[in-house]
């Protein structure tokens, strides 16, 4: 678990094809590195990866296919920039939200302009995704945590305060980049429990209007 808090920018050093996956060399700058063991998770740009090799100045990590198709490390290139956060601990600040670091889509930026001392990010993200995606609601984005301000179909907004664009890849944005998003955790499971014992179904039934006046949450 993570909390979407950055403690550094990294940047894809390596790659090397493995037989359909990839193995990923991430050099991690000023991250600290001093407690990191093997098999301990390092979460980069929102993607949970595991350490397998730690060469001092970095980590290998291996991406399986899975990764590589529902995330933008599939889309990674040495020199990359990518938001690095180690796994949270039981004295960890949880300053952020609880974030698992399982990349749920990937969006598209539509607007990136200043407001005032930041700058207002817009973000087309899949339709799938839209249900989860609520006004002052919490959201991940290349594994950083922000605040929703407003929603428009499954298009929202934030806004990128100073001290965010300066400790995170958020500075390098412009419009037309594809990102990482991972949606509240408690949203994702809320709508299985809901389905209750449609959940069983094959397709899971769907979050329809009809469940949702079921259980009260539309008038």
């Amino acid at each position: 678990m993570f909390t979407g808090i950055i403690t550094a920018v990294g940047t894809i050093a390596a790659l090397q094809p493995r037989g359909g996956d990839v193995r990923l060399r991430i050099a991690t700058g000023k991250l600290d590195l001093s407690d990191v063991q093997l098999g301990d998770s390092i979460a980069v740009s929102g993607v949970c990866l595991t350490a397998v090799e730690l060469p001092g100045d970095g980590f290998w990590a291996d991406a399986s296919r899975e990764t590589l198709e529902r995330t933008l490390l599939g889309e990674a290139a040495p020199g990359m920039k990518v938001n690095l956060e180690k796994a949270l601990t039981p004295t960890t600040r949880l300053g952020g939200h609880l974030v698992s670091g399982h990349v749920d889509g990937v969006g598209v930026v539509t607007v990136w302009q200043p407001d005032g001392r930041s700058w207002r990010l817009r973000i087309q993200a899949p339709d799938a995704l839209a249900r989860y995606i609520a006004e002052k609601g919490s959201i991940g984005v290349d594994g950083v945590s922000l605040t929703v301000n407003r929603v428009d179909g499954a298009a929202f907004e934030l806004n990128i305060i100073p001290q965010t664009l300066a400790e995170t890849s958020l500075a390098d944005f412009k419009i037309g980049r594809r990102v990482n998003l991972e949606v509240d955790l408690i949203a994702r499971y809320l709508e299985r429990l809901l389905l209750g014992e449609r959940a069983a179904q094959p397709d899971g039934g769907g979050l329809t209007e009809a469940l949702l006046r079921e259980h009260g949450f539309w008038n």
